[in-house]
């Protein structure tokens, strides 16, 4: 991104803040130098930090605040007691168009919620949803919803379609994206009504995406589709299943690795190797998960992340906006919105007169 620019960071929100916010602000600096950062928490923990690092201090404003969002807060109570809060100062630095968009590694519900109350959906946006990148086998796919909307009817999930193709095309660089529903089988007859109800929809419509129908949950992996989209129930257990699969992994492989000298030794040579495959597997190069469908960009960092991950989070905060990801969702729901009404017409004309 050639242009100046302002993000607002929630600098006390995290298990390790403010710390790994500054650090990764530092290092997101490095790849967008004409970045500005508000920070937004309280003055005399940051204000050493930035002292040491004195070409990071001459791109951030402290706006001082010492309320802080814990991760243990419920949404409702932020909402109600958390106006004051680093959160919330920085989710309203957007909406007062101080900045161009927020990232924050605090609690997902106390963010959303906030987000939702402050900046509003879309316009012609029901549910706003959570979403992210997945690796895969043949490189990543884009997957929503991962935890905002537990419960969801035919019309979330085609707007998270929407929401999700167009994510892919910012983020993979994909002209036609193809585009999935997760469910328990690939047959038409399988699943929920709200399933085949979003199908037929999506099967109808002229939008700039390719859907493959059902798809289920090994192909996520397997890279069938560039979007999965599901409600946030099925996403959030698929995404800590798949988080929890890597640490076990690794896991495994460091015990195989410490249980005997010729194992040790082996390693030696197969260290470049696996190092490619942690690379791959690494969840700080997926960090930053975006509050899609919002009036405003917000991007939820993961909240144990390091300042690598938070830099990451950064990034994907930066390629929404350049690449204003809300004008494309916002025309292609108005072509799906006139796709509705043109067919009601027609349906109208077509129903013989009552005799």
């Amino acid at each position: 991104m050639s242009a100046a620019f302002t993000l607002s960071l929630d600098a006390m929100g995290g298990d390790h803040a403010p710390q790994i916010v500054l650090r990764g602000a530092a290092l997101a600096r490095e790849r967008y130098p004409n970045a500005h950062f508000l920070l937004f928490g309280d003055e005399a923990k940051l204000k050493p930090l930035l002292l040491a690092d004195k070409a990071l201090a001459a791109c951030c404003t402290i706006h001082h605040t010492d309320q802080v969002i814990t991760g243990d807060t419920k949404p409702s109570q932020a909402i109600r007691q958390g106006r004051q809060s680093s959160m919330w100062k920085a989710i309203e630095a957007v909406k007062n168009g101080e900045a161009a968009g927020v990232v924050s590694a605090g609690n997902t519900g106390a963010l959303m919620a906030m987000a939702k109350l402050i900046m509003r959906a879309l316009p012609g946006i029901d549910r706003p949803a959570i979403c992210s990148l997945f690796p895969t086998r043949v490189g990543e796919t884009v997957m929503l919803d991962l935890g905002a909307n537990s419960q969801c009817d035919a019309r979330n999930l085609v707007e998270f379609a929407v929401m999700g193709e167009c994510f892919a095309r910012c983020m993979l660089g994909l002209e036609r994206p193809s585009v999935g529903l997760l469910n328990i089988g690939s047959e038409d007859g399988k699943g929920t009504g709200p399933l085949r109800d979003a199908a037929q929809v999506l099967r109808s419509s002229h939008l700039d995406m390719e859907f493959k129908g059902f798809v289920e949950g090994d192909d996520i992996t397997k890279g069938t589709v560039d979007v999965v989209v599901t409600d946030g129930f099925t996403g959030n257990v698929a995404l800590k299943t798949a988080e929890g699969t890597a640490k076990m992994f690794a896991e495994f492989l460091k015990t195989a690795i410490r249980s005997s000298w010729l194992a040790k030794f082996g390693m030696i040579f197969a260290k470049p190797v696996l190092s490619q495959v942690m690379a791959r597997l690494d969840a700080r190069r997926y960090n930053g998960a975006l509050f899609v469908g919002l009036n405003g960009v917000v991007v939820k960092s993961h909240g144990g992340t390091d300042a690598v991950g938070f830099a990451n989070a950064i990034g994907v905060a930066v390629d929404m906006i350049s690449r204003d990801l809300n004008s494309r969702i916002a025309e292609e729901l108005a072509r799906i919105a006139a796709e509705q009404v043109q067919a009601e017409a027609t349906e109208a004309v077509a129903e013989p007169a009552p005799q």
